[in-house]
């Protein structure tokens, strides 16, 4: 079943760059950080319209983890850990679901002190195990524990999300 079609997932990319605007209106640099394909996928799109809005500087960053098995190997970000250092960064993920990904993707960050760690997704899912708050989402949804969440925004003419 679609929840979302290509015209609602733009307008909540939309509403989510504003926020995250109004929200960090004084920083210099933020730092995108898209968590595996989806989530790097959904902080370009918002890199996008964050500088069709008039934010001056985006540094886009990517952490790479396998959410499936978050210990087997190691969690990286794409630039030295210092350079993150004072920056107010943005996880960026399609779907949260149990905050376990985010909370693993946080790891690397503590090795440094950034400004601020904040958390963007477009599916906020109510099954968290995992201290993880979003603050910034595009949909939060109610499902069962055993329904999914499917993002499509790779690799697609339209994006969709479907409940399956």
């Amino acid at each position: 079943m679609q929840i979302l079609n290509d015209r609602q997932i733009k307008q909540k990319i939309r509403r989510l760059a504003i926020e995250i605007v109004e929200h960090n209106f004084k920083e210099k640099e933020i730092v995108l950080a898209g968590i595996n394909n989806n989530g790097m996928t959904f902080a370009r799109l918002l890199e996008e319209e964050l500088k069709a809005i008039g934010k001056q500087k985006i540094t886009l960053t990517r952490l790479l983890l396998n959410p499936a098995e978050p210990l087997s190997s190691e969690v990286v970000l794409d630039m030295p850990v210092g350079k993150v250092k004072n920056k107010a960064i943005i996880i960026v993920d399609d779907v949260a679901n149990t905050g376990r990904t985010v909370f693993y993707a946080i790891k690397p960050l503590l090795d440094t002190l950034p400004k601020k760690v904040e958390v963007a997704v477009l599916i906020d899912r109510t099954h968290k195990s995992f201290p993880i708050k979003v603050d910034y989402c595009g949909l939060s949804l109610a499902t069962t524990l055993l329904e999914n969440i499917k993002v499509n925004i790779r690799d697609v003419e339209e994006f969709s999300v479907e409940l399956k």
